[in-house]
């Protein structure tokens, strides 16, 4: 019997599930929590159960991303290698139900080669898994990896000192530890194809160029102090889909890509940390410099003493130069260490 049935009806189960979180009245990021650990555990299973093919995997993912960014409040633009890269600038903390599903199926064929069971051992299992792509493949290509792992050896690919870690050789491992080693190579084989594809990316794949910069991993403890308009601004300052003026004329909504400030070409970039003008009004430093203010005042209250003159004084404009006005002062970090 064929279980193409079963893959429909699979379609179906994610389909409600999906619909039922979006109905409910949580957050974007609770909603998102309750897909994760919720929604696709329980849909894991029929697909390890059943033959169903990757195609229809794809598909299911492929909804579940569409909901993903409406929650995350994300362009529907942003790519997949966004939610699911461990190699990315700014990792996710969630989890590819395509990804999980080729691990899954790995994990039943490794289970089957090594069975204890003598019967069940010599008969040649046979996991149908479609056309686009097949578990025996996938594993056999992950096995000659790491039989070439352990030719080549242990490599230092971080900034820790050598012989800090160690590497587990093929030819030593058994049973559970060769399963383990399998899928976590198939795993790093998906991260790699993910990465192959940011690189291909003129846009949202520029982080594959900082190479100076650190990851930052966002976990769900973080997430959920976070309020929902940061998590979005995080995300699509890293892979360049805020609204400045190079991006409105990029999609259409805008014809002068200029700064209002300095005349230059207004990025991403631009806007966060590379105008000269907002350099040099102290726009950067404003908020810290905020920070140092109270700290004075309540420090020059405790010694009895008046408060320093305020002498930087920010202009603030607003969108298209319409209206300025005069933002509280500050104070500089030199007057902070007059005190």
């Amino acid at each position: 019997m064929k279980d193409t049935k079963r893959g429909l009806e699979t379609v179906e189960l994610a389909t409600e599930g999906l619909l039922a979180i979006n109905r409910c009245g949580l957050q974007g990021k609770l909603k998102v929590w309750c897909l994760q650990l919720m929604l696709i555990p329980k849909l894991l299973w029929p697909l390890l159960v059943y033959e169903i093919c990757s195609t229809t995997v794809e598909a299911i993912e492929a909804k579940i991303n569409k909901f993903t960014r409406r929650w995350l409040g994300v362009p529907p633009g942003l790519t997949d290698v966004a939610m699911y890269c461990r190699k990315a600038k700014l990792r996710l903390p969630l989890k590819s139900i395509l990804e999980e599903y080729k691990c899954g199926k790995a994990r039943l064929l490794s289970m089957l080669e090594d069975s204890e069971d003598p019967i069940v051992k010599t008969v040649q299992p046979t996991i149908k898994t479609g056309r686009k792509w097949k578990v025996v493949e996938a594993v056999d290509e992950a096995k000659e990896c790491l039989k070439i792992k352990e030719v080549i050896g242990q490599t230092q690919t971080d900034r820790k000192g050598l012989g800090s870690s160690t590497a587990k050789r093929w030819s030593k491992a058994e049973g559970k530890e060769k399963r383990d080693m399998v899928i976590n190579e198939i795993r790093l084989n998906e991260d790699s194809r993910r990465v192959q594809k940011a690189v291909q990316q003129p846009q949202q794949g520029q982080w594959t160029n900082w190479d100076n910069a650190l990851q930052k991993s966002l976990t769900w403890n973080e997430i959920w102090h976070m309020a929902p308009l940061r998590i979005s601004f995080l995300i699509r300052s890293v892979y360049d889909l805020l609204p400045s003026n190079a991006n409105l004329v990029r999609w259409g909504k805008k014809e002068d890509p200029t700064c209002p400030l300095c005349q230059g070409r207004q990025t991403t970039e631009h806007v966060l940390s590379s105008c000269k003008i907002a350099l040099s009004q102290g726009r950067y430093t404003w908020r810290h410099n905020r920070v140092l203010q109270e700290l004075a005042a309540i420090i020059s209250t405790a010694k009895g003493e008046t408060t320093l003159p305020n002498t930087n004084a920010l202009i603030f404009t607003t969108e298209g130069g319409a209206k300025s006005w005069h933002g509280r002062p500050v104070r500089t970090t030199n007057q902070i260490k007059c005190l």
